[in-house]
């Protein structure tokens, strides 16, 4: 099971599923996801609470993205250059997904910078849904966290390959 955990910005269009939900049993634990814009053009970023790796999408069927989330981390797993295996351990242990309110602090700001930084790296009026994935790649190199001493700094690109290979490797 994996957790969709929204902003109060999605509440209308995310609904919670449940009041209690149990932890995410995924390598990547829970999804942060919030709704923004830049250059007119609305868009969502999750970000994984573990890795605090991102996905950067055109926020079209918000209502579906539970049903979408898998497909788009597997998406995202495979433009990492992650292997198969265990993109599909990690895929295969996303079902179900339930949907709930925000649970930590700091992987909500995480969220509020990367969204801050987003339309740095967009020249107005010249990116469209292909530069997305180069963005999320940038995003990826940010250390976060980075005021904590250096062993608790993240990287997202390094911590998702580590996260996903001692968890679905060792089992």
């Amino acid at each position: 099971m994996v957790i969709l955990r929204r902003t109060q910005k999605l509440a209308s269009q995310l609904p919670a599923t449940a009041d209690a939900l149990p932890p995410s049993d995924t390598a990547l634990g829970d999804w942060y996801v919030n709704k923004f814009v830049v250059d007119r053009k609305p868009l969502v970023l999750l970000v994984s609470s573990r890795s605090l790796i991102a996905l950067l999408v055109p926020a079209r069927d918000v209502r579906s993205l539970p049903q979408r989330l898998a497909g788009l981390v597997a998406q995202r797993l495979t433009r990492m250059g992650i292997g198969s295996k265990l993109i599909d351990a990690e895929v295969a242990a996303m079902s179900p997904v339930g949907v709930g309110k925000t649970a930590d602090r700091s992987v909500v700001g995480i969220l509020v910078d990367f969204a801050f930084m987003i339309p740095y790296h967009l020249e107005r009026g010249a990116w469209d849904e292909t530069t997305l994935p180069f963005i999320e790649a940038k995003l990826a190199k940010n250390p976060c966290f980075a005021g904590r001493p250096g062993d608790q700094t993240v990287f997202p690109e390094q911590a998702t390959p580590a996260l996903l290979a001692s968890r679905w490797d060792a089992g």
